[in-house]
């Protein structure tokens, strides 16, 4: 890693000599550690951005008071949950019922550590990238069925188990979508499969349906509308958090926002070629980095004209749409993927 060197050369203009093992450690704590706080403030940029695109659909202005155009209002919403009292329901067991939203924040920020920013700007560059992504997203559903029963609440309860029934379902189809781009990409690592897309985006190829079932099931996994029904308007408590307050409730919300920001940055991996800029002379010249985040931002931005314009579903057809429609579809793309693959790509060998 380049803060290797770094880290050696701080520690010999003191007259300490550092051994390698030593070394490695901290440059990788220090990476991990920037990594982390430059995601946590990057939530405040999207939830802002988030709410800027809702004000624009809307026809009206937004956040537009807490500094310069609002830029500052997440920030102060944020300081106002971290100086708000914690409350624990008397009949909740206190320690689950504060594990849960730790639970669901750690594994959100977790997920980042295999996902490739640019060319070897990776955390962890594993060979097996996507399993890790799928186990972890997996994880997920714990943190919300520990808070809903943590709670000592039949409505939190109950609401955790729909949370857990949707999040569960469309994690079958995004499984499928993982296999059909690693049987196109022929590796299971993240780096290699943007650099497998060097001559073409998947956005463009046969995997373009897998593309559209991912962004939607995306949207149930997070509770994302139209899918938002554990935290509906006209139901009567917000889901399996109805509980929560303060810093608690804030995890969640980051938690949340974490999960939608590392699904676009999957998206932007798996199927628009990551941080592989378009093939045009001075288009060419910008650095990597800037083309993952503006994929990034693109697909961020779908997501949030999806919350804008369309109406919510219901739990019945959320549910149908998952296991009749998508999870069919997605397998029968594994076969058709598999076929191209062994008797068009590698003409039957």
């Amino acid at each position: 890693m380049a803060l290797i060197p770094f880290w050696t050369w701080a520690f010999h203009s003191v007259g300490i000599q550092l051994p390698y093992g030593w070394s490695w450690t901290l440059s990788q704590v220090t990476l991990i550690v920037i990594f982390q706080l430059l995601l946590a403030l990057s939530v405040a940029v999207f939830i802002l951005a988030d709410r800027k695109i809702w004000a624009a659909v809307h026809l009206r202005r937004g956040p537009n008071v807490v500094g310069a155009f609002g830029m500052l209002q997440t920030i102060a919403d944020a300081l106002k949950f971290f100086f708000k009292e914690v409350i624990i329901p008397a009949g909740a067991n206190k320690a689950l019922f504060i594990l849960a939203p730790l639970i669901a924040a750690t594994l959100a920020f977790a997920a980042w550590a295999v996902v490739p920013v640019s060319a070897g700007w990776v955390v962890a560059n594993i060979n097996v990238g996507i399993l890790y992504i799928f186990a972890i997203s997996s994880l997920g559903v714990y943190g919300v069925i520990v808070a809903g029963w943590a709670s000592n609440s039949k409505y939190a309860f109950l609401s955790a188990l729909r949370a857990a029934a949707q999040m569960v379902s469309y994690e079958v189809s995004i499984g499928f979508v993982l296999i059909t781009v690693l049987l196109f990409a022929g590796s299971l690592n993240l780096s290699a499969i943007v650099q497998a897309q060097a001559h073409g985006w998947f956005f463009f190829t046969m995997l373009f349906p897998m593309f559209v079932i991912f962004f939607v099931s995306s949207l149930a996994e997070t509770q994302r509308p139209p899918f938002d029904l554990l935290e509906a308007e006209s139901e009567l408590v917000a889901g399996f958090m109805v509980e929560y307050s303060s810093t608690p409730f804030l995890l969640f919300f980051l938690g949340e926002y974490m999960n939608v920001i590392m699904l676009c940055g999957m998206m932007t991996v798996l199927f628009l070629g990551g941080w592989l800029p378009i093939p045009i002379w001075p288009l060419t010249e910008i650095p990597g980095i800037f083309w993952f985040l503006g994929k990034l931002f693109a697909v961020f931005f779908m997501m949030a004209m999806v919350k804008a314009i369309v109406p919510r579903y219901r739990y019945d057809q959320l549910m149908r749409l998952g296991w009749k429609v998508f999870l069919p579809t997605s397998l029968l793309w594994v076969v058709l993927t598999a076929a191209w693959v062994t008797f068009v790509r590698h003409g039957g060998a």
